[in-house]
């Protein structure tokens, strides 16, 4: 049988034929995405803690229908790469979920862009941070500006309750009255001076929009206001931070910049992947 008839009868193509044989491509299949039950109960997890911050273990492990044991295992390894983080046996998302959020480049926290802060650190000539709410402490997520004694506070102590920081006392002010008793009533004996004091103030950061806060024994004064999105809600606080004898005085002059550089950043039209 000649080369021609055995290809044209099927037989394998060996030598010369195989050498001038036209090979076709392999037929690309889609990937078809496949649950998997680890994956699966890791996303739940942090699923149920976004939608119900403060769920307890035995919650977490009925919401999931899953051994108790398997359940521990993934909340400690969630735990201890900081996607959870647990107070009072309590557990909310942790700082590694906002990490994330920087590196994508896009803060859904009124989408604030690096360019604001860098324009209202000019303009204050003060270090500017931004936090967001993570349960019940405010994480900072960006800074703009150089203010070393702050800076050096913000990385190192990355959860603060919202009562000892300008803009966690700026948001808590925003929230609706049962919500805001509720984080209240959380809070234990050794913050009974920080309630009593953001009680004080609270009629005059819901008039003005400004809260103020003082640290490291007096010598660092500090001006917050909540961030809003385009639907009027509170997400973000950004604050400005710097010595005491520079910030008090102004006061005044400050919270009006502030106030108008948020404001801007609210009313825009912005992109949904607008870079920090």
């Amino acid at each position: 049988m000649t080369t021609k008839r055995a290809v044209e009868a099927g037989a394998p193509v060996t030598g010369t034929a195989k050498a001038g044989a036209t090979k076709k491509a392999p037929r690309a299949t889609a990937r078809v995405p496949q649950n998997h039950r680890t994956v699966d109960r890791v996303t739940r997890i942090l699923e149920e803690v976004v939608y119900r911050p403060g769920m307890t273990f035995a919650e977490l492990a009925r919401a999931l229908e899953a051994p108790k044991s398997s359940v521990h295992g993934f909340i400690s390894g969630l735990l201890a790469k900081g996607w959870l983080y647990e107070l009072n046996h309590q557990f909310y998302l942790g700082p590694a979920v906002y990490g994330l959020t920087l590196a994508s480049g896009h803060i859904r926290a009124g989408l604030v862009t690096h360019a604001d802060l860098v324009a209202l650190h000019e303009a204050t000539g003060l270090a500017v941070f931004l936090g967001v709410q993570a349960g019940d402490h405010l994480i900072y997520v960006a800074e703009a500006g150089s203010d070393a004694v702050a800076g050096f506070e913000a990385r190192s102590n990355i959860r603060r309750t919202l009562l000892v920081t300008a803009g966690g006392k700026a948001l808590l002010a925003e929230r609706p009255d049962a919500e805001r008793e509720q984080y209240l009533r959380r809070r234990g004996s050794e913050e009974a001076e920080l309630i009593e004091l953001f009680l004080h103030e609270f009629e005059g950061i819901r008039k003005t929009r400004i809260a103020t806060n003082v640290r490291l024994s007096g010598t660092r004064y500090a001006i917050g206001m909540a961030v809003h999105n385009q639907q009027g809600e509170a997400v973000a606080a950004v604050t400005l931070v710097g010595p005491t004898p520079q910030l008090q005085p102004r006061l005044k002059k400050l919270s009006d910049l502030l106030i108008k550089h948020v404001d801007s950043w609210a009313n825009r039209a912005v992109s949904p992947r607008e870079a920090i």
